[in-house]
């Protein structure tokens, strides 16, 4: 599957060590790091695959594969009153 990374950052074992807080901002602002020097990369840290899938990629998606799956008035109205009723963010659980 390919990667969600925007960019793609390079550093060395020592500044991952020295400073991995800042790796990981990084990565949550999405970026992909590579870890190691020039001749051989290491580790690669990298955005988590999202493990939900939005409504505008699964419509997209269905427009790729030419579904002709319709979605009907009551459908749309129903599914904008959910949106609506829960508007907090969403808050992943935390990694072990």
């Amino acid at each position: 599957m390919p990667s969600m990374a925007k960019n793609i950052i390079h550093i060395s074992e020592a500044e991952a060590a020295s400073d991995f807080a800042s790796v990981l901002a990084r990565v949550r602002a999405g970026a992909e790091i590579v870890i190691g020097d020039d001749a051989r990369p290491v580790a690669v840290v990298r955005p988590a695959e999202p493990n939900v899938r939005w409504l505008s990629e699964s419509l997209r998606l269905a427009k790729e594969h030419a579904s002709t799956a319709t979605l009907d008035e009551d459908f749309a109205r129903d599914l904008e009153e959910v949106i609506n009723s829960h508007r907090e963010p969403l808050n992943p659980p935390a990694w072990d």
